[in-house]
């Protein structure tokens, strides 16, 4: 019986990756929020866009000093 070896992992999606942590941002400034919701406001100075630029056709809203975390 043939088994396969053990390949390191070394893709990754750098995409998913800012998505994560942009996630990870929302859930905590929920979580230190006073009110129930998020406003669409906050939510934009959370994830630090302009609700106009925010609504991009490519999708993905545009991030202020994370260049060197993910080189693309």
């Amino acid at each position: 019986m043939y088994v396969a070896g053990h390949r390191p992992t070394t893709v990754q999606d750098h995409v998913a990756l800012v998505e994560i942590d942009l996630t990870g941002e929302l859930m905590i400034a929920a979580a230190a929020a006073s009110e129930d919701r998020l406003s669409p406001d906050r939510i934009d100075e959370v994830l630090e866009v302009d609700g106009e630029e925010g609504d991009r056709a490519d999708g993905v809203p545009p991030r202020r000093g994370t260049a060197g975390r993910c080189p693309g």
